[in-house]
């Protein structure tokens, strides 16, 4: 109990009535609320999904709440900027796979999953302003990314504003006991303590996590910053990401992704300050990761392919290429969408001009580079394609 109470947490708003909660017996309402703005989960997400799984094993009602409705605008939080809004389809295809990847933490059998369009789209306009009435708006600009973004002369358009008040109507619909989100979601989650009490729900507990920083050491993991390991990574993927991690991330990851105990953590740290290889460390952190998410035999796979091909610089092996038969020539930028080696075009933009794609060994940049068949294609440092003509 104490590891679920401390680890990786950041605050608990109230935590003497979240004790007075747990002790009393009563099985509890625990909401957590993702927006399907990419179609992956990613391990920061983990780091909640973990305790989720062990309050579900409890006794206690989790919700998974995929924020559909709430992903036409997207979660201000954090950015300095107005995000794109999405369309249906494209909020539809990524949530389709969320829960299978769900399903690798926690019992989504005993888990209860909505969907916020349930209440969010048949609310009227003056549903709206009604529960408008309950937020003022000097409260809503005083939020800190707000406040920066309209201090630095950025646009701040009014529908995000109403943001903060969709995630909090999510909690009076779900009656939530509990609510969880990382550290970076406290504005939104007391807006849902607040606007329950004003409705005469009991306000909720707010329970937020560390964020997981992501793959480039600065910025927490993020699906928009394309920092992330997802959780249906390939082993091989998911095994190279960690080894890539600056060193001084080693602990956090270790703290925030495994159940190593906190002494033995604090031990790593003491033997990689006297200058023990950090790669060792990284190795054994993500075997565990792996292991997780793919069982024991697919992470000593990972391991020893990761080797043998950035270790040992010997090229992928036969296993490590997936070969596709092509019907007739494709431009790159078809090839990587047509076979799903990513989920869209701007994504397939994004890794060209970041320099993400080779063929033949060379990379390349323009998106309308022919493949007839024939070609070795590679994505990223860990994706092989052998292209075969029909």
């Amino acid at each position: 109990m104490d590891d679920l109470l401390t680890r990786g947490v950041d605050q608990i708003i109230v935590k003497e009535e979240l004790e007075a909660a747990l002790k009393s017996g009563r099985k509890l309402r625990i909401k957590l609320g993702v927006d399907p703005t990419r179609p992956d989960l990613h391990i920061g997400h983990a780091v909640v999904l973990r305790k989720l799984r062990a309050l579900q094993d409890m006794g206690h009602t989790v919700i998974f709440l995929i924020g559909d409705y709430t992903t036409k605008i997207g979660d201000p939080s954090g950015k300095s900027k107005t995000r794109p809004m999405l369309t249906d389809e494209e909020i539809a295809a990524n949530a389709k796979t969320y829960l299978d990847q769900v399903g690798l933490i926690l019992n989504v059998k005993k888990a209860e999953i909505r969907y916020n369009s349930e209440w969010l789209s048949k609310l009227s306009f003056g549903d709206l302003l009604q529960l408008a009435s309950n937020v003022s708006v000097a409260q809503t600009i005083e939020r800190e990314d707000f406040r920066a973004r309209l201090a630095s002369g950025q646009e701040l358009a009014l529908h995000e504003i109403l943001y903060p008040l969709m995630q909090a109507y999510d909690s009076v619909a779900l009656e939530a006991d509990i609510e969880f989100g990382g550290n970076d979601q406290l504005f939104n989650l007391m807006a849902g303590r607040a606007l329950q009490k004003k409705l005469g729900q009991k306000p909720q507990i707010v329970w937020t996590c560390d964020l997981l920083v992501g793959l480039d050491g600065v910025k927490k993991m993020s699906k928009s910053l394309d920092n992330y390991i997802g959780v249906a990574d390939a082993p091989v993927d998911m095994f190279g990401k960690v080894m890539s991690i600056p060193d001084n991330l080693i602990a956090p990851y270790y703290k925030l992704c495994t159940e190593l105990p906190l002494e033995t953590i604090d031990e790593l740290v003491k033997t990689l300050a006297a200058g023990a290889n950090p790669r060792d460390s990284k190795a054994s952190l993500a075997r565990d990761i792996v292991r997780q998410y793919h069982g024991e035999a697919a992470a000593l796979k990972a391991e020893e392919d990761w080797n043998r091909t950035f270790r040992d610089k010997q090229g992928p092996t036969d296993e490590q290429i997936e070969v596709i038969k092509l019907h007739g020539s494709r431009t790159i930028l078809d090839f990587l969408t047509e076979f799903k080696v990513v989920t869209s075009n701007s994504e397939a933009r994004r890794l060209l001009v970041q320099n993400g794609v080779r063929i033949d060994g060379e990379t390349v940049t323009d998106e309308s580079t022919k493949l007839k068949g024939g070609e070795m294609v590679q994505v990223g440092k860990r994706r092989f394609f052998k292209l075969e003509a029909k």
